[in-house]
């Protein structure tokens, strides 16, 4: 076996959750960073990107993409029984990720149009990863979230299109497509996630799911964003938002059961749902006025983005690499400090708008700590063969 061998056959790169998990933990940690340094002007180095088109695109398209592709590239195989990439195309795969976030700062050193096609080419080089094993098993149903994928690379376009001087006001428009398909395809990920974890969770626990109520929860998301990005506003997108926040709330309520408050693996996905649900009820808010747009994007994002991404890396790291499904005291604490970072982005500075600045501060500080905590704990376990000496 070569030298080269021998280093794509380290487990980091044997299932797509490993290597993937890694480089969202890792970025979560390094893109806020930045951020902190951008924002306040100690880095000022020339970027593809505005600074708060950069601060978004790095958010979604980089650590929320990151987590989307380790989870499809491992629950695809799970649902198909069929191999997804491993070894030297996973790596090669991580690798253009990689490069999508450290090209824009070669602004003025390489073409513009060299920047943009390397970022864009990972989600469509991701799609067809995905696509090979749910063709070869016929399971033509899972191919949304191919499309999903590909609606992606379309809000990412849209960003790299304005950029490049192709249209105006493209950019805005893309975010938001972005945000709104990750959290659309969060809502479909959790119909299937959270009653089978809490079915598995809970001894003895019965959970059903309503299709009808999945469909009005989902569709009504999806109309809310979609009126979003038609610019509406007012009494309708006011209306259809707590649809979709009162509908979703009975959706989670009817997989709710007491016991997963003593079980953290299952809490923090409930929580994180709940951001979501937060997120479309200060839509509504801010349909009228009385609260800033940016508290409902900030609830989507650092709160139900963030919160259920976070939950959903610790378990799935657990279950694939042989370990007991039970989550440690560090990472409890984790937990809890990236919800806390959701309360003092989100609900502290509506109460107190005059500490903004400091409630922003904070929450930046609870996010790093979180993500910290969560990186020594599962880097280990992400770079480390399973401990049942299963393959993957």
């Amino acid at each position: 076996m070569t030298k080269t061998h021998a280093i794509f056959d380290h487990p980091l790169f044997a299932l797509g959750f490993r290597v993937f998990f890694a480089l969202a933990g890792l970025s979560a940690l390094v893109l806020l960073v930045l951020w902190s340094a951008i924002f306040k002007g100690t880095l000022t180095q020339a970027n593809y990107f505005s600074n708060s088109y950069w601060h978004a695109h790095e958010m979604l398209m980089g650590y929320s993409v990151a987590v989307i592709a380790g989870f499809l590239l491992t629950a695809v195989k799970n649902w198909t029984g069929k191999p997804t990439v491993t070894g030297k195309p996973l790596a090669g795969l991580a690798l253009v990720w990689l490069y999508g976030r450290v090209v824009p700062f070669y602004e003025g050193v390489l073409p513009d149009a060299l920047i943009a096609l390397i970022d864009f080419a990972f989600l469509p080089l991701l799609a067809y990863q995905v696509s090979k094993p749910i063709v070869q098993a016929k399971q033509y149903s899972n191919l949304i979230f191919v499309v999903v994928l590909l609606v992606l690379a379309l809000g990412n376009g849209l960003m790299h299109s304005e950029i490049l001087g192709l249209q105006k006001h493209s950019a805005a428009i893309g975010i938001h497509i972005i945000m709104a398909t990750i959290i659309v395809l969060i809502l479909i990920i959790a119909g299937r996630v959270l009653p089978f974890f809490t079915h598995r969770g809970i001894a003895a626990a019965l959970v059903v799911r309503n299709p009808l109520l999945d469909a009005v929860a989902i569709g009504s998301a999806v109309l809310v964003f979609d009126l979003q990005i038609m610019g509406t506003t007012g009494i309708l997108l006011a209306l259809v938002a707590m649809v979709a926040a009162l509908a979703n709330l009975a959706r989670v309520y009817q997989w709710h059961i007491q016991k997963i408050w003593y079980v953290p693996l299952l809490w923090v996905l409930y929580t994180g749902y709940g951001w979501l649900i937060l997120g479309f009820l200060l839509t509504a808010l801010a349909a009228f006025g009385l609260v800033l747009p940016s508290a409902a994007v900030h609830a989507f994002t650092i709160g139900g983005i963030g919160v259920l991404t976070v939950g959903m890396m610790a378990r799935v790291s657990l279950g694939h690499t042989g370990r007991a499904m039970r989550a440690s005291n560090t990472i409890v604490i984790a937990f809890v400090l990236i919800n806390l970072a959701a309360v003092f982005r989100v609900l502290l500075p509506i109460a107190v708008p005059a500490w903004y600045g400091s409630f922003v501060y904070i929450a930046m500080l609870l996010w790093l700590v979180a993500f910290a905590l969560f990186v020594v704990v599962y880097l280990p376990m992400l770079t480390s063969a399973r401990v049942d000496g299963e393959k993957g």
